[in-house]
């Protein structure tokens, strides 16, 4: 089982990479912070300083259309925020 599923690259994650040293992913639900730590760490080869989870839920939403209602939701899933070490960085475009 892979515990990073994808990065999030978005402009608020972008700008706190930038000033901050800080990096998104979308990670296994059933991860914890310190796997989350040593898969960062293996992956692209840098000290991890901090990791924040937040688990989001999934959201159903119905529409009212001509055809009738059409009901769909989003799918849950859990993000972690990871701060790596003063003067390192994470490429997201060399590890796709």
């Amino acid at each position: 089982m892979s515990i990073i599923i994808k990065p999030i690259i978005t402009e608020k994650i972008t700008k706190d990479g930038e000033v901050f040293n800080r990096f998104g992913f979308v990670v296994a639900k059933n991860a914890n912070k310190i796997q989350i730590k040593n898969a960062i760490e293996a992956a692209y080869g840098v000290n991890v300083v901090a990791v924040n989870t937040m688990n989001y839920r999934a959201d159903r939403s119905v529409k009212y259309t001509k055809s009738g209602l059409i009901s769909g939701k989003t799918n849950a899933y859990k993000k972690a925020v990871v701060q790596v070490q003063e003067g390192e960085t994470i490429d997201f475009y060399t590890n796709i």
